[in-house]
């Protein structure tokens, strides 16, 4: 079984934090900057951190390169990710 979750990244940001909805995504603010894929680490490793799994779980689908991002979670359904990132775990 795998979830799935669009996020939308702001990047730059003073500190990390999921901000809630932004139309159909969850906005996530990371303070990494948009270089060399270092955004894209910091997301996986606040995902991960904020889910409780190991990043090896956690699979950018879609929009690496983009700040709209699909991301896949192995070993969880979707309705189960989307209530455990709004929660805070």
């Amino acid at each position: 079984m795998t979830g799935y979750v669009k996020i939308k990244v702001q990047p730059g940001a003073s500190q990390d934090e999921v901000c809630g909805m932004h139309g159909d995504a969850i906005k996530i603010r990371l303070r990494a900057r948009a270089v060399d894929g270092k955004a894209n680490a910091a997301l996986v490793e606040f995902l991960a951190s904020r889910l409780g799994i190991s990043r090896s779980r956690l699979t950018i689908k879609s929009g690496a390169s983009s700040r709209i991002k699909t991301i896949a979670v192995s070993e969880i359904d979707t309705p189960a990710l989307a209530a455990r990132l709004s929660s805070g775990g």
